[in-house]
């Protein structure tokens, strides 16, 4: 219920990360950077005017599988955007992080003009892609419009979808609880945006399970809350509300939807 700490896809299963597990490492300074991680002489080059001193260089990770390349790496840079491994107000190029996925630079650039239209980076002018950074009140903002678009299309979802409809989507709610008993911030935040999504689908809007999606996606990044305690409950209230939903008690389910906005804010 509550945002997590990392394109909308709506209801459905969450995205799978890179094959073989392909993580971007999250840079820094040459002089912050602990023994082994400093810079070396055979660091990559620049490529096509972007900036890439600073960026650490990491062992050279198995190339990607060429089907579906940028669906990968859109893949893998979200996980490091929700585990907070690219952090937010940091610069990454193209080439260098293509040289570590084992790719063209080609489907990292557009893999990140992708996240720049979900609000997750921007560009950066013959440097890169910059993490975006949200303050408290941007956060803020996010719930609000959330809870205006959210909270009276699950009242009113809550008084005309029969139970049995919302008895399906106990098997995704338990996913998203065994998701939050990983701790892993990242796998969380897909199950959590797909049991919302799911829930929204039952409106038979499809614009709003868009929207709606997005706008969750962009308050999970940068991540607030990764403890594995919060996730535990965060799910926990997944399957309260469901329960609510199960049994048809809307007392219980505005207190729990308007209630889970206001804490977000």
């Amino acid at each position: 219920m509550k945002q997590s700490a990392q394109g909308s896809s709506g209801a459905g299963t969450p995205e799978r990360r890179a094959e073989g597990g392909v993580r971007v490492p999250a840079q820094a300074r040459v002089a912050d950077a602990p023994d082994g991680f400093r810079e070396r002489d055979t660091a990559v080059p620049a490529a096509r005017g972007e900036h890439t001193h600073s960026e650490r260089p990491i062992p050279q990770p198995s190339a990607v599988q060429r089907s579906s390349v940028r669906g990968q790496i859109l893949d893998a840079l979200r996980t490091a955007l929700a585990t907070g491994e690219l952090k937010p107000g940091g610069v990454y190029s193209a080439p260098v992080l293509g040289e570590r996925f084992g790719v063209s630079a080609t489907p990292v650039r557009e893999a990140m003009q992708q996240l720049a239209l979900e609000g997750a980076v921007e560009v950066v002018p013959n440097r890169g892609f910059r993490v975006v950074e949200r303050g408290a009140r941007e956060l803020a903002e996010l719930a609000e419009v959330r809870a205006l678009i959210e909270v009276p299309v699950m009242l009113r979802l809550a008084r005309t979808v029969p139970g049995e409809r919302w008895a399906e989507l106990r098997p995704l709610a338990e996913e998203t609880a065994r998701a939050a008993a990983s701790g892993c911030p990242a796998t969380y935040a897909e199950y959590d945006r797909s049991f919302h999504g799911a829930l929204l689908a039952l409106s038979g809007n499809e614009q709003l399970v868009a929207i709606a999606s997005d706008l969750h996606r962009r308050s999970q990044w940068p991540p607030v809350r990764q403890g594995r305690a919060y996730l535990v409950a965060d799910a926990a209230e997944h399957m309260a509300l469901l329960d609510a939903l199960i049994a048809g008690d809307v007392d219980i389910v505005r207190g729990l939807v308007t209630g889970h906005f206001a804490g977000a804010s």
